[in-house]
């Protein structure tokens, strides 16, 4: 009875037994990840984590899931899947780090029509990669086949964090104060966000091969565009206390629509565009899609993946020990970002 279920289910496109397959060794390839607050193995119904929260006076947990986008599409075209994973981890922290949040634990999940055991390793390998370096657990995930829900030879990744902050040392924005510098941190490409624009008017409009660079521009096309998202997390945590009173990750809503929300009301981000050079693969998506450059920077991080609110009297040593760059300060006005 059981062979005639798992073959009727197969017919259907949901094959049990390679499913099964792909999943053996995980536990080989995750375990580098895991500390001593790890309990049980990868493959039970929960992942299991005991965390200490010695040392802290009123630990707070902090969450967040995302995905990659349509980054996925120059991962299908280019057959390399190992970065993907590396950047939804990196992207996870970041966004928990903003809050001075350290990362406890990561789960993934990877929806595709069929599983292909050489994509599904490389993808759990940048798992393994980013959270053994990162400082994170790969507790567990979820696999799932549905054919038609996607195209043959495509996926869908997503990822949720759990991380922890000492409540007293939080950052929420309430220190922000008019006259705090802004330290913009350097990105590496387009990050995870920006990917159905950038294809558009790198791959339809301009019709340029992934395979090759693209004008100005050393490395193929693809390899750019598949820059791994890095993890601002351990310098940020690697900083003197009560160096930073806000952070914002510079993701989907670029330098416009992210700042403001770690800004507190009266309290207004004045950029200086011209302090630092936007890379030419930025410029490359402005010219040749006749994008508006204010839409430019609400797209794209234009080069600065993460900015650290600092006060003035301690800006020169958080450049120095970040190598960032100066980029703006806050100003009075409305909770909004102006760039000159």
């Amino acid at each position: 009875m059981t062979s005639v279920k798992t073959k009727a289910y197969t017919a259907a496109g949901v094959d049990v037994d390679l499913g099964n397959t792909v999943k053996k060794g995980i536990h080989a390839l995750v375990s580098s990840t895991h500390g001593p607050g790890v309990l049980g193995k990868i493959g039970g119904f929960g992942g299991l984590f005991r965390p200490d929260f010695r040392g802290m006076k009123d630990p707070v947990l902090v969450s967040s899931v995302d995905g990659v986008g349509t980054k996925l599409k120059i991962a299908f075209a280019t057959g390399r899947h190992d970065t993907i994973g590396q950047d939804l981890v990196n992207h996870c922290i970041n966004d928990i780090a903003v809050i001075g949040a350290r990362p406890l634990f990561f789960l993934d999940y990877i929806g595709a029509a069929r599983l292909d055991p050489p994509v599904f390793r490389q993808i759990l390998k940048g798992f393994a990669k980013a959270c053994k370096a990162g400082g994170c657990a790969l507790v567990g995930g979820e696999t799932a086949q549905m054919p038609g829900m996607y195209q043959e030879g495509e996926y869908d990744v997503a990822g949720t964090i759990v991380g922890v902050v000492d409540r007293p040392k939080m950052l929420d924005g309430s220190k922000v104060r008019a006259g705090d510098v802004l330290i913009g941190l350097k990105g590496d490409g387009l990050h995870t966000n920006g990917y159905s624009l950038a294809r558009k008017v790198l791959l339809e409009t301009m019709g340029l091969p992934l395979d090759k660079p693209a004008p100005g521009m050393k490395t193929p096309l693809g390899r750019e565009l598949l820059r791994i998202h890095p993890n601002y997390q351990p310098l940020m945590a690697s900083l003197p206390a009560g160096s930073i009173h806000g952070a914002a990750h510079i993701t989907g809503g670029g330098l416009l629509d992210n700042l403001p929300r770690v800004l507190p009301d009266g309290c207004r981000a004045e950029i200086d565009g011209a302090s630092w050079k936007v890379p030419p693969l930025f410029a490359l998506i402005e010219k040749h899609g006749r994008v508006p450059r204010e839409e430019m920077y609400q797209v794209f991080n234009m080069g600065i993946g993460m900015v650290l609110i600092v006060p003035a009297k301690r800006a020169d040593e958080i450049q120095k020990l970040t190598k960032g760059l100066r980029i703006g300060k806050i100003g009075s006005g409305p909770r909004d970002v102006r760039i000159a």
